[in-house]
């Protein structure tokens, strides 16, 4: 376990490196930009697959979900908003302060800080806040209701495919991030990869998985707490497979199986760390290329110890 976490360590101080975000800013702003666009032009079709959804659902699950879901929104509000309102103030003392290299940084944890600080809010305050919003469902038609949870649902379904999207970016451009902290951590500056088309098949084949059991499991996201134990199971299949195909890659010639099979608590437990970047918006982004990092230093480090 101290090796998992170490690497989690390494993974995160290596992303926030300005080469790092420089690689995960520009390919997710893209990707971000691509599926924005496909919305924009299939929205009425997402409305009324949405809208077809939401007939066999209980009117009970459907408003105590839409408060989740403003609950949820309200919170991701007030992180963005807390974050401008300190940029704002403190701008200018910012760049006077921070160094280029060390500023996108400085703006991932204020996020990260201000994330956290919500979160408490919430925790302490979460359940009179959600009951608000649910008292506020129960004055308005179901037609608006109907109407709002579509709207949410069309988003879930953009904000699902630039996740998967970027999971295959990050295993396209694994090979560049890897190589300086190759060097940096191991003393090496030759990757071994020569299995991509590999790794790749089996994202392919796993984002189909995900994609059949996200439609099975639909249903169940309309349930709190539940929800977010399925849709954090879903992710972890999506992730696993490639991080650990992807790290094996990069560290030997021949992928060894038997190691994942080996150290699945390890594997499971970056995958998880890697997919709770998806719960914030803009943060997203960075989940898979972090992953692909803690997990390739994860493995190098049993091979090196073996």
């Amino acid at each position: 376990m101290k090796n998992v976490i170490n690497s989690i360590i390494v993974a995160f101080s290596e992303i926030l490196r300005f080469n790092s975000m420089k690689i995960v800013l520009i390919s997710g702003a893209i990707v971000t930009a691509f599926w924005v666009g496909v919305g924009f032009v299939v929205w009425d079709s997402l409305m009324a697959l949405s809208a077809k959804i939401i007939e066999y659902i209980p009117f009970s699950m459907v408003r105590s979900n839409g408060a989740w879901m403003l609950s949820a929104f309200l919170w991701f509000q007030l992180v963005l908003i807390t974050f401008a309102i300190i940029y704002a103030f403190f701008g200018n003392i910012i760049l006077k302060k921070v160094s280029k290299e060390r500023y996108s940084s400085f703006s991932f944890i204020t996020v990260a800080i201000s994330a956290i600080f919500w979160s408490i809010v919430w925790l302490i305050a979460g359940d009179s806040i959600y009951q608000e919003f649910l008292k506020l469902l129960n004055l308005l038609p179901f037609e608006t209701i109907e109407k709002g949870i579509a709207t949410l649902i069309g988003l879930y379904i953009i904000y699902n495919a630039i996740i998967v999207t970027m999971l295959f970016i990050a295993s396209i451009f694994s090979e560049p991030l890897i190589k300086s902290i190759r060097e940096k951590h191991f003393g090496e500056d030759d990757i071994v990869k020569e299995n991509t088309f590999a790794s790749i098949r089996y994202t392919i084949k796993d984002t189909l998985i995900f994609l059949a059991l996200s439609v099975v499991a639909f249903p169940l996201l309309f349930i709190p707490v539940i929800n977010l134990l399925v849709q954090i199971a879903l992710w972890i299949w999506l992730v696993k497979d490639t991080l650990s195909f992807d790290a094996l890659s990069m560290v030997s010639k021949d992928i060894e199986k038997n190691l994942i099979k080996e150290h699945k608590v390890g594997v499971y437990f970056i995958s998880f760390v890697t997919v709770l970047f998806n719960f914030l918006p803009i943060f997203n982004i960075f989940g898979p290329f972090f992953g692909e990092i803690a997990m390739y230093h994860y493995f190098k480090n049993i091979k090196k110890n073996s």
